[in-house]
């Protein structure tokens, strides 16, 4: 059935989650419409650094100081989604000495709070950094949970009255009269998918407004509408470590570059990153080569490093924008402000705005900037409370620690749990008994993972971004099993083989680049447990006719993930012990 809203927001990142949020606590009614998980394009693919500013002190200083003013509002607002960490911007000897006085002047004229270090207090702070780091700069980086911030944006815009529409990718931009009227979705329909309406069906959103918060794909959008969105994604690569190397964020204190910040994050440090401009955000190069190159260059901070377990490597793409006629030729030399695009104005095509450009971190300024907008173009007088009030899992932070004590939460598991449900703990941990863990390498419980389950539906992957099941050292070879297990209590059998296989590649492919040393031998055990012992490669409840089990005794010639691992490394020796092997 078509609906009549005041506002579309199309795009599930921090920006269109931060728009939907703003305008349904205004009193707006508003849908957002995604073609994924929320967080499913650049937002879920970023290596969750809450910046302080300090990365643009010499080159942007406006996006600095934007930084570090959203920095200070999301530790209030959304505490239960950001780990201070603290940040050091680190000088090793071939470094210049002239750029990092460059960037300590520039942070105390952005009002970054800064300290000047010495290598042996650096190095008190993060043991494992190199020798011969001479000093660093200390200021307020931190670590954030985009997929969690994201979940929480969504959810208290759902609470104020907004529709949420995932796994509905817009087909058409509606415009009629020379204006733009709506979006047409398709509802996706497909293994492990959440079902808000009915599969395979299409509807017609007709607003006043539509926000086109997409990112690197606003020019898809604004291509339906018939107008131009110069975007210019730049693909870069982030590597996952098995282990938290560092426990503070480290940045390499020289000019622009690739492979310049390591970020830990929850269990795992992340790699960054590379830089390169590419033509469709949906199709380009996954090339080993960065991988390599952001692990041998980080070892020069962190030699650990050389060593240490790759997990896997994924890759997201900025959503970069340069107006007309700039000319810029390197991506590094784009601005990472934001650009509102008023489309009425620009294109003389009212009915819609698009908003580019930006940081995660800056999510909440933009999306009140663009929500102010709106506001304005219908004709709406309210005002933003977002900076003010918490979102969801943070409304009262002394109320986390007497839910710690009410329930116990003194093991690593529950405390895990109350940190990532934040002031829910109580209401989500009272539901189940008994509530075994599901995840050990993340410590998630069957009480998380149903409680994702009731926002996520069967789609494992979004109760995986929600928990953090699954994306610990064995990558879901110990545990995908049992999360899709906690679907058949609603879910009917074939959904629930659907959504583990769809968990389980999600899985697999960010490892295809890290099969080296352990981590192959943990991609051959992973592949073992799946394909051989559960036999998920040729499993009767999935095949036609009779069986030939004698072909199992040949070797397994099903191409399950995994299976092209070739027989290098030892698979009993993989595990998830947090082992480190340098042979790659």
């Amino acid at each position: 059935m078509d609906q009549q809203v005041d506002v579309v927001v199309v795009g599930g990142g921090s920006t269109g989650c931060g728009v939907v949020r703003d305008l349904a606590r205004r009193g707006l009614d508003a849908v957002l419409v995604e073609k994924g998980n929320l967080t499913h394009g650049t937002t879920g693919r970023m290596h969750g650094l809450l910046h302080s500013g300090g990365r643009y002190a010499v080159s942007d200083q406006k996006s600095a100081r934007e930084c570090i003013e959203e920095n200070e509002v999301l530790r209030e607002i959304a505490g239960h989604c950001v780990e201070e960490t603290g940040g050091l911007f680190v000088k090793r000897p071939e470094d210049s000495e002239e750029y990092f006085q460059e960037k300590l002047e520039g942070c105390r004229a952005c009002d970054i709070p800064v300290e000047v270090i010495d290598g042996e207090e650096a190095r008190r702070r993060e043991p494992y950094l190199a020798r011969d780091v001479e000093k660093a700069i200390a200021l307020p980086d931190a670590a954030v949970d985009p997929f969690r911030l994201c979940v929480a944006n969504a959810a208290d815009a759902r609470d104020h009255g907004a529709r949420i529409e995932t796994h509905a990718p817009v087909t058409d931009v509606l415009v009629e009269g020379g204006e733009v009227v709506g979006v047409e979705v398709e509802h996706e329909t497909g293994p492990g998918k959440r079902i808000h309406r009915e599969p395979g069906a299409t509807e017609e959103i007709r607003a006043r407004h539509v926000v086109n918060a997409t990112g690197a794909w606003a020019g898809n959008v604004g291509e339906m509408a018939g107008v131009d969105v110069e975007v210019r994604p730049s693909k870069g690569v982030m590597t996952v470590m098995n282990t938290r190397q560092v426990d503070t964020v480290i940045n390499r204190c020289r000019p622009k570059g690739d492979a310049d910040i390591i970020v830990p994050h929850e269990t795992a440090c992340i790699l960054g990153t590379t830089d390169e401009e590419v033509s469709d955000p949906e199709d380009y190069p996954e090339e080993e080569w960065e991988v390599d190159l952001v692990i041998e260059t980080l070892s020069e901070l962190v030699p650990a490093l050389k060593d240490a377990r790759t997990l896997r490597s994924f890759w997201g793409v900025r959503p970069l924008y340069e107006p007309p006629g700039t000319g810029t030729e390197d991506p590094t030399d784009i601005t990472r402000d934001y650009f509102l695009l008023d489309h009425g104005d620009r294109d003389d095509l009212p009915g819609m705005t698009t908003i580019v450009g930006g940081k995660l971190t800056t999510y909440r300024m933009m999306a009140e900037s663009i929500s102010d907008h709106v506001c304005d173009a219908l004709g709406r007088d309210a005002t933003c409370d977002t900076a003010d009030a918490p979102l969801p899992g943070s409304e009262d932070p002394a109320r986390m620690e007497d839910l710690m004590d009410e329930f116990g939460l003194r093991s690593p598991v529950a405390r895990r749990s109350g940190q990532r449900l934040g002031s829910r703990a109580g209401d989500v941990l009272d539901e189940w008994d008994p509530n075994p863990v599901v995840c050990e390498c993340e410590g998630v419980t069957r009480a998380e993972v149903q409680d994702a389950i009731g926002d996520a539906g069967s789609d494992l992957n979004a109760v995986r971004l929600r928990t953090r099941a699954s994306m610990g050292n064995c990558q879901g070879g110990f545990c995908s099993h049992r999360i899709a297990a906690e679907l058949a209590q609603e879910y009917p059998e074939p959904v629930v083989r659907d959504a583990e296989d769809e968990l389980y590649q999600e899985r697999w492919k960010g490892q295809r680049h890290a099969l080296w040393g352990r981590q192959l031998s943990q991609a051959m055990l992973n592949h073992m447990l799946h394909a051989t012992t559960m036999n998920r490669d040729g499993d009767p409840a999935n095949l036609d006719g009779e069986v030939d089990f004698g072909a199992f005794d040949a070797g397994d010639e099903g191409g399950a993930p995994g299976s092209d691992a070739g027989e290098g490394g030892d698979a009993g020796t993989a595990a998830t012990d947090g082992g480190t092997d340098g042979d790659r």
